[in-house]
């Protein structure tokens, strides 16, 4: 499993055609467009074999695009598709050695669980005593062997997830795709299914290529996320990486939640800004530049004004308090610092302050747990490195 950031280089590196592990998938700069958008541009990727990997975006980066044409109901204008060292190119997708499970799980309401898990065998015209075998290592893997004889309509929504899971696997396909399965089930259970498909993708040791745009999922599962933008792929690394040291603002902005200040590098790894100066003694970028500071919620320690006592951290900001809310492990706090920025303080619920709105407060932040970026990459991001306002 990658430890750190793989550079734009790194990801656009292939294997050789025909050299690749058995369920291995390797993207070679692909491009795919639609009259005169580009939906994918010149993407390359390898997913080795039995990793679990996540393509992560908002809607419209290309991620749902390059899945669909890894399952062959799109092709590419441009690159090469292999999987397991087999082009897939005019490859009709039943004969790709992948299956695909959606959102809109697509089960047949007049057949019966066993008889949906079962069609695809009976399509490729296997034999009835190793459908009904397949079927039922399938229904137990799915924890579904005991329902075999209902109707989709006659189960839940996790249930129907877990029979289109089962009718995928039967086929035993080197390579799973998962287009956002999760999108249609609460909370909780959500929560519950990504346990489950983790231990199932490690139990299997198949390869898992899962499409989604909540980050909370694709840092829960996967080995490593691509974090995709316009078509190309922004970051690729492991979830530890990924969040804690992303490659640019847009991924720090779309991958959990920032803090930003917008100000001037000056001497000594600060950012000279209207509400403070934000230290980050790894900054790289030249003394008169302007600079993007980021800091995490959690990173943020809040306490009303008067009660606030000596600290030893480098960073802090002082303003009212205007909004509280109670996300259940953490209180989140709003704090408005001026007229044109608010701050995000969170804390763990049991050390949380009482403090009331317009209460005045101080805000602090160590210098360690701040990162910079160039200010041009708040351009770049589309939007998810506005600082906070209220």
């Amino acid at each position: 499993m990658t430890t750190a950031t793989t550079t734009e280089a790194e990801a656009t590196t292939t294997a050789s055609p025909g050299a690749e592990a058995p369920g291995t998938v390797v993207i070679d700069a692909v491009t795919k467009r639609y009259g005169d958008s580009t939906a994918v541009d010149r993407l390359s990727l390898t997913i080795e074999a039995g990793e679990f990997i996540s393509l992560l975006g908002p809607s419209g980066c290309g991620k749902t695009t390059t899945l669909r044409m890894i399952a062959g109901f799109e092709e590419p204008d441009a690159g090469d598709i292999r999987v397991s060292g087999r082009s897939l190119l005019g490859v009709a997708p039943y004969r790709r050695d992948v299956n695909t499970v959606f959102q809109a799980y697509a089960l047949f309401p007049h057949m019966s669980v066993a008889e949906n898990v079962a069609y695809g065998l009976q399509q490729k015209r296997t034999p009835k005593s190793e459908i009904r075998e397949r079927v039922v290592d399938a229904l137990d893997l799915a924890q579904m062997r005991g329902f075999a004889d209902r109707k989709p309509t006659q189960l839940s929504g996790g249930q129907q997830q877990r029979v289109a899971l089962a009718r995928a696997l039967v086929n035993r396909p080197s390579v799973l795709l998962l287009d956002e399965p999760l999108g249609a089930l609460d909370r909780q259970l959500r929560e519950e299914m990504q346990l489950e498909l983790k231990l199932l993708q490690s139990r299997l040791g198949i390869t898992f290529v899962f499409v989604t745009h909540d980050q909370g999922e694709a840092l829960s599962m996967s080995d490593r996320i691509a974090i995709m933008r316009s078509g190309r792929i922004e970051q690729l690394a492991d979830a530890d990486t990924v969040y804690a040291r992303p490659a640019s603002a847009y991924v720090a902005a779309f991958v959990g939640q920032q803090n930003f200040f917008r100000g001037t590098v000056v001497e000594g790894g600060a950012v000279d800004s209207a509400h403070s100066l934000v230290y980050n003694m790894s900054a790289e970028l030249p003394v008169g530049s302007t600079g993007l500071a980021a800091v995490r919620p959690e990173f943020v320690s809040i306490d009303a004004d008067v009660a606030a006592g000596a600290s030893d951290a480098s960073n802090t900001a002082r303003g009212t308090l205007i909004g509280v809310s109670h996300l259940g492990e953490t209180m989140q706090y709003l704090v408005q610092l001026g007229d044109d920025q608010s701050l995000i303080a969170r804390r763990p619920s049991p050390e949380a302050p009482q403090l009331a709105i317009g209460d005045a407060v101080v805000c602090s932040w160590r210098a360690e747990s701040v990162l910079l970026f160039p200010a041009d990459d708040a351009a770049s991001a589309s939007g998810y490195v506005a600082p906070p306002t209220v």
